[in-house]
């Protein structure tokens, strides 16, 4: 049984632990365990996302922002639907563009459209805290995307993703599938 799977794993507690990191005057240890990213990656079992979810709402006060990738996703479907099935056609080979646009081109994508929730927490003067990241698994957004935009690496203001994953040797695997990016962020699990 690996350190993801025991039953020892306690919500309340890792999630403190963040806050704690987050409100301290020991900033610059996110930073310096992202190899410069400004992102923390709350790690948790892909079958307890759902506690961890309710702690972070319980837990997390007015100084976080909680975005909810479910909800994003499935508003960005709704406003898109009448075009969807032409984009899934044009695109048969590179459906992820649907969701993400090439570099150096702008359109109406879901990357877009977290990106513009996470500015908002910042422009609030709050922390995001990113939920349901699953949401994005096929989508051709990954967390380092995030981690990586300038928007992110330049705010006063870290990024926290509740990730779920589990540990296979050394390797991260997101939803127990899928190798996970340690860089740019910091690990707490």
């Amino acid at each position: 049984m690996n350190q993801y799977m025991s039953t020892a794993i306690n919500p309340e507690h890792t999630i403190s632990q963040v806050k704690r990191l987050v409100e301290s005057d020991k900033r610059s240890e996110i930073r310096l365990n992202a190899n410069g990213g400004n992102s923390i990656l709350l790690v948790c079992p892909p079958n307890l996302e759902y506690q961890f979810i309710l702690k972070l709402n319980e837990l997390m006060g007015a100084e976080y922002s909680i975005i909810d990738l479910n909800e994003l996703l499935i508003s960005f479907v709704e406003t898109n639907k009448s075009d969807l099935a032409d984009m899934f056609d044009l695109l048969k080979g590179s459906v992820h563009q649907i969701f993400k646009s090439p570099e150096g081109e702008t359109g109406p994508d879901l990357f877009s459209i977290i990106l513009s929730k996470i500015e908002k927490s910042y422009n609030e003067d709050k922390i995001p805290v990113m939920i349901h990241s699953g949401a994005l698994y096929g989508s051709g957004i990954d967390n380092i995307h995030l981690m990586e935009s300038e928007l992110v690496m330049k705010s006063k203001k870290p990024l926290i993703i509740l990730y779920p994953a589990t540990q296979d040797g050394d390797q991260l695997m997101f939803l127990n599938s899928r190798p996970a990016s340690k860089y740019r962020c910091m690990i707490v699990n």
